[in-house]
């Protein structure tokens, strides 16, 4: 009977995981270009944190991984429909990297012990951090820009944009993430 919950939770999280790759594609072909930096506004990132936060860190970063490998093989679904190893190495790969560290990282704070709103804001703070240290070190690198100006042009510009996508995931949180985590018989030491 264990094996076949097991398998049934697999299968519901492999469904959840595929389901969330194909909202981050989504959210990054919502993208809106700006000219102060080569960094478009999208809503990709919004969809990692959600990953995150809600399908904890193995299932998060996996559904980020197969997002990233999909972009990577050449279908055209990173930000503003562009695709490969040009992206991973150019102004923006840092950022689509930095989704994988993003997604584990919620992932890994918000299911570690009781759920509550702060542990919650705490792992989204974090993931975005993590997220923004790795995407301006791509772009200092493949642009050779001082750090300041990597900050410059691929921080400050999406500082409100942040504070508008952590509000809006906590607030579906402590609407959507109980009855998600039932939904899906969330077991905490057997399923993440």
């Amino acid at each position: 009977m264990d094996n076949v919950l097991s398998t049934s939770i697999k299968l519901r999280m492999t469904a959840y995981s595929a389901l969330f790759t194909a909202l981050i594609i989504i959210g990054g072909y919502i993208s809106i270009p700006i000219p102060i930096s080569p960094i478009p506004i999208v809503l990709a990132d919004f969809f990692v944190m959600m990953a995150g936060l809600f399908m904890g860190y193995k299932w998060g970063a996996g559904s980020v991984m197969l997002y990233v490998f999909l972009g990577f093989v050449g279908l055209p679904i990173f930000a503003g429909g562009k695709a490969g190893l040009s992206v991973i190495v150019g102004p923006t790969g840092g950022f689509v990297l930095g989704y994988l560290l993003m997604a584990f990282i919620i992932g890994f704070i918000s299911t570690r012990g009781k759920a509550s709103f702060v542990k919650n804001l705490a792992a989204l703070i974090i993931g975005n951090i993590s997220l923004y240290t790795v995407g301006i070190l791509g772009l200092k690198i493949s642009m050779d820009l001082s750090i300041g100006k990597a900050i410059a042009v691929g921080l400050f510009p999406f500082i409100i944009g942040i504070v508008i996508k952590v509000s809006a995931l906590l607030l579906l949180a402590q609407i959507l993430l109980p009855q998600f985590k039932q939904k899906i018989l969330y077991i905490k030491n057997n399923t993440y």
